[in-house]
């Protein structure tokens, strides 16, 4: 007798990490063996999850999806697509990964493993994610996918873990911002740089990305002519992050070029 779906996925989620770093070496075999032969629901459901527990995540994966062709309207044939889309996750095929998740909330919206097919698919932008220097449309996917796991499901476990990353996610965008309002300052474009730390400070006045921000438009205010702004942005950070650098920065900065001027 094979055991709940449910635990099955949480059995998978044990095992993720290692077949994690074991998915790249099994990638070279994978394939091969996955020629269509009929069989019984139960046992090319348990040869599918022999393969995972294995590491043969991308055998694993076609296996599961032959569940659902062989065998369409059985039970089985349901978990075999949430399991599929699992089994490309840890492959790193993330796009498949997606793909199934979304395929199974299609099919199957109020199901009650919903909830982790909406995480599977978050997951899957998350692990996607780039460094700033890059476009940042997966990190913004990834964000709205997080986002909509703790919209819709909010006391679960997904959304818990969905929340801390979410935290990591904005700091992540919040660094982009930076990295381009930074590059304003070096071509002398202070208005355009500007408007980039105001969007760090207005949309993700929670990162760690914040205190520079606020500096920064310390300097755009000055560069612009704008001295009261220096001044109040200074008075922002003294009153937020007194112990910061960039509050002994926006100090002497706003000491030597707005003294005795008020914020407005």
């Amino acid at each position: 007798m094979v055991t709940s779906f449910s635990s099955r996925i949480l059995r998978a989620g044990l095992i993720a990490a290692a077949l994690a770093t074991t998915a790249g070496c099994a990638r070279s075999t994978e394939g091969k063996d996955v020629a269509y032969v009929a069989r019984d629901v139960e046992s090319l459901y348990a040869e599918a999850q022999r393969r995972l527990d294995r590491g043969n995540t991308l055998v694993a994966a076609a296996l599961f999806d032959e569940v659902e062709r062989q065998h369409p309207y059985s039970p089985w044939a349901r978990r075999a697509q949430l399991m599929s889309a699992f089994s490309y996750y840890i492959a790193r095929d993330y796009n498949k990964a997606i793909q199934n998740a979304q395929r199974f909330l299609s099919i199957h919206p109020g199901n009650k493993d919903a909830p982790y097919a909406y995480y599977l698919i978050a997951l899957s932008y998350y692990e996607q994610i780039s460094d700033v220097t890059r476009d940042q449309k997966i990190t913004e996917q990834a964000q709205t996918a997080l986002r909509e796991v703790n919209r819709r499901f909010p006391q679960s476990e997904y959304a818990a873990d969905a929340r801390l990353k979410l935290d990591l996610v904005e700091d992540h965008l919040a660094g982009k911002e930076m990295e381009i309002g930074r590059h304003y300052q070096r071509m002398g474009m202070w208005l355009a740089a500007d408007l980039r730390f105001r969007n760090v400070v207005e949309k993700f006045d929670t990162t760690s990305h914040t205190p520079e921000a606020l500096y920064r438009l310390c300097e755009s205010s000055l560069a612009l002519g704008i001295p009261a702004e220096a001044v109040k942005y200074a008075a922002v950070l003294g009153a937020n992050y007194p112990g910061s650098k960039w509050y002994e920065k926006a100090y002497k900065l706003v000491n030597k070029h707005a003294e005795g001027v008020t914020a407005s």
